[in-house]
């Protein structure tokens, strides 16, 4: 009898730690669809703004930005970032021209000022 619960506790077991194994494959295969972006034919520097200067503030910030199929950018929205610097990234975002594609695509862009 503790033969069997062990058999099975360990069967248990195997196939628990199968499925903890599949999942991370998974994932990854969807952050490989995710890093296949599309490549920017245009690109604008943003200004580093003058306030953000005086008060010595630098960082990244992240935009999610939607480009249609004709390459422009139609929509962002902040991801994070400080509000000293967003402004300036996404007024130079809106500038920027991607390669057509055959539909309407959305990525992450961030931007480094230092």
């Amino acid at each position: 009898m503790k033969l069997r619960i062990r058999t099975i506790s360990l069967g248990a077991m195997l196939l628990l730690g199968t499925i903890g194994t599949l999942a991370p494959k998974a994932f990854s295969q969807e952050a490989a669809v995710e890093s296949a972006k599309r490549k920017v034919k245009t690109k604008v520097t943003p200004d580093f703004p003058a306030l953000a200067k005086q008060m010595n503030v630098t960082g990244k910030v992240k935009i999610e930005v939607t480009i249609s199929a004709d390459g422009r950018v139609t929509n962002t929205k902040v991801v994070g970032g400080s509000p000293l610097l967003v402004n300036s990234a996404i007024d130079a975002l809106k500038r920027w021209r991607f390669e057509a594609a055959p539909k309407e695509t959305t990525e992450i862009i961030e931007f480094d000022f230092n």
